[in-house]
């Protein structure tokens, strides 16, 4: 914050719709957007008032962020206490893993899908969840399992394979989007950086580039990665790899964005979703912080 609220209105519808795209069955999950429903808000200023700060001052986003602000200071104290240093860190920044944990716990969620990097943002909802039970002495929130895919815990950006993939990255050519079309996809994967070692293999510390490929390779194909390794056992050229996992992830990707462009052409089904999933999330949310607010004693 702040963002452009037309942009940020529409991210968010964009957003939505893909998820449908990708399979999320509105008769079986419930889709909404979280601003939608106060519990969250209401139950992470509960959260705040039990979390530590040394707990949030160990995350691993907020302490990159401070060591590119420490300048002259030599600890995290010093750091906060020079507005100089501080200017564009915000408060939201170093909070927003308390409203992570709100967000899982508020649904008593016993198993959450993740990504490598929000491990950490897990295990403080389960820190948190133990905190809340262990204070009030009741059992009110489950300790979330995570679930993670195991050849894709992290895809890695295709022009740095030492970091993730991300949306928010300046340059495009670094990701694969949804509505990228199939000239796009293979463009991006042949400047996609690898190295000069013959043949493929997975090596995610000495070859991370193709061992991201691999990775991506064996996600869209549905095979393990020791599977992909064998069906690239002949392939020498960089070119003919790169180009027969373009031809995967184009094939993977072709249903869901068929079904993205339909649901594009019906806004209106969309907003329907959207509203009746903030109902229903709204229902069971409040119902659990009555609970909540009844153990603390606020009602």
């Amino acid at each position: 914050m702040p963002q452009n609220p037309k942009e940020l209105r529409q991210a968010k519808f964009d957003m939505a719709t893909s998820l449908l795209a990708c399979g999320v069955n509105p008769e079986r999950s419930i889709l909404f957007e979280q601003s939608r429903v106060r519990s969250h808000a209401e139950l992470a200023w509960i959260f705040n008032c039990l979390t530590p700060v040394g707990w949030l001052g160990r995350m691993t986003q907020w302490k990159s962020k401070m060591e590119n602000a420490r300048g002259r200071a030599s600890s995290h104290a010093e750091i906060l206490a020079d507005e100089s240093l501080t200017t564009g860190l915000k408060m939201g920044l170093f909070d927003y893993p308390v409203l992570q944990a709100a967000d899982i716990l508020l649904y008593k969620a016993t198993h959450v899908p993740v990504g490598q990097d929000q491990l950490q943002h897990l295990e403080l909802a389960r820190d948190t969840a133990k905190l809340f039970n262990n204070t009030f002495k009741q059992n009110v929130f489950p300790k979330p399992i995570a679930i993670i895919p195991p050849d894709t815990q992290r895809v890695m950006s295709l022009r740095q394979p030492t970091n993730k993939m991300s949306k928010s990255d300046p340059s495009d050519q670094a990701r694969i989007n949804l509505t990228d079309t199939p000239t796009e996809i293979q463009s991006k994967l042949r400047r996609a950086v690898t190295d000069s070692i013959a043949g493929v293999s997975y090596d995610v510390k000495e070859r991370p580039g193709v061992s991201n490929l691999l990775s991506i390779y064996s996600a869209v194909r549905d095979i393990s990665v020791e599977d992909a390794v064998k069906e690239f056992a002949d392939v020498q050229s960089t070119k003919q790899f790169k180009d027969q996992v373009a031809d995967a992830v184009v094939a993977r990707l072709q249903p869901i964005q068929s079904e993205l462009a339909r649901l594009q052409a019906e806004p209106g089904y969309v907003r329907r979703v959207l509203d009746e999933g903030a109902e229903k999330a709204a229902e069971v949310a409040y119902g659990h912080m009555e609970e909540v607010y009844k153990v603390v004693g606020l009602r």
